[in-house]
């Protein structure tokens, strides 16, 4: 259903890391979602008039809630497609994070309002008047719910998108909403059980946690999360896949919003190479990053010296002392200094954030290693976090 409502209503859909098909798609289901939760706010807000749950029409209200954090996922998708600017020269991608953090605003505010007006209904309970129509109502909003939370799940996956996974985790919660206010007004119609209000209360509970969840979320990419794994993993491999490159380091990816990627790397290539060869080699390597996976890489060259009959050797023992060590730690850019009858190893040396306060203690472990293997060689170490 949602690969066929995309072929009608979106050109281009499959083209993802396009910005203009992200923008088309994420206004696709800001548009949906609007309608649908109007659409199910006036028919609930009837049900509970009827039956005068209050239950009912709290759900209703989160229903238009729900609306209200639709419009306002469309707007964050329309202010994220600005262009970059001279105070933004990044772009506004992030508003649409920013449009999630607001839907998560949103669950919270509900789910206080909900737990308000459920509680008033548990010390002064109140019958409820269950009907067909009630009932019809309830099983309708239920079936919407679960295909809009499919909906929005399918659309999140294509454009990687945080305010529609936002959207569809809302949609299952109130789809449990829902499945409790059922279950009560069956309570109460079959059993004469007044539990109303404890279940608008267990309700508001569900839409508390889920917002909270939404927020840590929302609030993580603002601040600069780290990349996922299995996108760094494609960008190495990317990379490592060109035969002139030794080695990588150092990458760097900053997230300004979807479409919106930019990295930085170290490449290491044989010194040997000429500089204009270098440079086309990475210039490639840049444009084809760029064109592919959407992200635009800067890249700096690491000449290695692979000439120097010692350094194999070294950097075979250095990296059975970092082993010893930790098994994460690894070195690059090692370089081999001769001057006035001493020698001296110039190495970066990558390390996990944990062992950061452990640097001096690493710096002189490798030392002593080198010193007991008849190494005299003087240090000089740069440590990289990771």
């Amino acid at each position: 259903m949602t690969q066929l409502l995309l072929r009608i209503f979106v050109r281009n859909y499959k083209n993802t890391a396009d910005p203009a098909v992200h923008f088309a798609i994420g206004s696709f289901a800001g548009t949906v979602g609007t309608a649908c939760n109007i659409l199910l706010f006036l028919l609930k807000l009837v049900a509970g008039w009827l039956s005068g749950s209050v239950s009912v029409i709290a759900d209703a209200m989160n229903n238009l809630m729900d609306a209200s954090s639709s419009i306002v996922t469309l707007l964050g998708f329309r202010m994220a497609r600005k262009p970059a600017d001279k105070t933004h020269p990044y772009g506004h991608a992030r508003y649409e994070y920013i449009a999630g953090l607001a839907v998560a605003v949103a669950m919270l505010f509900v789910a206080l309002e909900l737990a308000s007006s459920s509680l008033e209904k548990v010390f002064k309970p109140t019958a409820v008047d269950f009907s067909m129509v009630t009932l019809m109502i309830l099983l309708c909003s239920i079936a919407v719910k679960l295909w809009m939370a499919a909906f929005y799940n399918t659309l999140s996956r294509r454009i990687s998108s945080t305010a529609l996974k936002a959207a569809a985790a809302d949609s299952l919660n109130d789809v449990l909403a829902s499945s409790a206010i059922l279950a009560g007004c069956l309570a109460e119609y079959f059993f004469r059980i007044h539990i109303d209000g404890w279940v608008g209360l267990l309700v508001s509970v569900l839409i508390f946690r889920t917002g909270c969840l939404t927020a840590r979320d929302t609030v993580s990419l603002l601040i600069g999360k780290q990349a996922d794994t299995e996108f760094i993993r494609t960008l190495r491999e990317r990379i490592l896949s060109h035969e002139d490159i030794l080695g990588i380091h150092d990458l760097l990816i900053h997230d300004y919003g979807p479409g919106q990627c930019f990295a930085s790397v170290h490449v290491e290539l044989s010194a040997d190479v000429q500089p204009i060869q270098c440079h086309d080699t990475l210039d490639h390597i840049e444009r084809e990053v760029l064109d592919e996976l959407n992200v635009h890489l800067v890249i700096h060259f690491d000449p290695v010296s692979i000439r120097d009959p010692e350094l194999p050797e070294l950097h075979r023992m250095l990296t059975e002392i970092l082993a010893g060590i930790h098994p994460e730690l690894s070195l690059h850019d090692l370089h081999i200094t001769r001057l006035d009858g001493s020698t001296s190893l110039l190495f970066d040396l990558s390390l996990p954030y944990a062992l950061t306060p452990q640097q001096e203690d690493i710096r002189t472990r490798i030392n002593e290693a080198l010193a007991a293997q008849g190494k005299d060689y003087q240090t000089v170490i740069c440590f990289d976090g990771e």
